[in-house]
């Protein structure tokens, strides 16, 4: 099995890992003995870097504790696999801090902030205009695990001036049966009906239409129960404390 396959592997299995915390149909999510027993610790490290923000979704969502033992997995996985600089890559440079703000956040320790600094800013958040939408949404999908409890910046505030844009990106994916993408976009639009805000589009049929005539792998089926998160909490909740990017 080449390296892309075990990580990948690895990953789906921590993903089913984090759902079933989520729905209750599994116990905690226990990163540091999801390493131990893992048969390819770098795989499972490199699983831990691959689902970022996710991983702390029970913790965000559902209220359980970060243990102590795990937080430091985390910060093994950057040291394993550190942050993204490169200019080219600005998803991963948002997802990257957006994981180390909420590590710091949840562990207690600000320090760990600095195991990936805040990205420079990222013109092409800007661009949800008519002539610029559709790959402003890819780059939105790339960020959907940013669609969460706990943060908010840049990345949010595009999310927010982007309401019409996203549900654009939502029909069109859906139209070219790209599944995946069309439930990320859903996690940004639930994300913002939790916050309050008026939405042309439905995030709940899209979201059920996405997952029963497209299905997905264990990543979407997470991003899927984000969303249902959200979408099943009463719009303009507040938020426990924010930690900002």
């Amino acid at each position: 099995m080449s390296s892309h396959s075990a990580f990948a592997e690895a990953a789906d299995a921590l993903a089913l890992g984090v759902l079933g915390a989520l729905s209750g149909t599994g116990g905690a999510v226990q990163l540091a003995r999801y390493v131990d027993d893992a048969p390819d610790t770098l795989a499972a490290l490199a699983a831990v870097r691959v689902l970022g923000a996710d991983v702390f979704s029970p913790h965000l969502l559902k209220g359980d504790l970060l243990p102590a033992q795990d937080a430091a997995v985390v910060a093994k996985a950057f040291d394993a696999f550190p942050a993204s600089n490169a200019p080219e890559e600005p998803a991963v440079a948002h997802r990257d801090h957006a994981t180390a703000a909420l590590l710091a956040r949840l562990s207690g320790d600000d320090t760990l902030r600095t195991v990936a600094p805040a990205p420079p800013e990222d013109a092409a958040l800007a661009l949800a205009l008519a002539d610029g939408w559709s790959g402003w949404c890819v780059r939105m999908a790339q960020l959907a695990p940013l669609a969460t409890l706990g943060l908010d910046g840049p990345v949010h505030a595009a999310a927010r001036d982007g309401v019409l844009s996203l549900s654009r990106g939502v029909s069109r994916s859906i139209l070219r049966r790209d599944f995946p993408t069309a439930l990320r976009l859903v996690r940004w639009l639930a994300w913002l009906r939790h916050e309050g805000a008026e939405l042309p589009l439905d995030p709940d049929v899209a979201a059920e239409h996405a997952w029963l005539v497209g299905g997905a792998g264990p990543r979407t089926a997470l991003d899927l129960a984000i969303a249902r998160h959200f979408l099943e909490q009463r719009p303009g909740t507040p938020p426990k404390e924010t930690a900002r990017p």
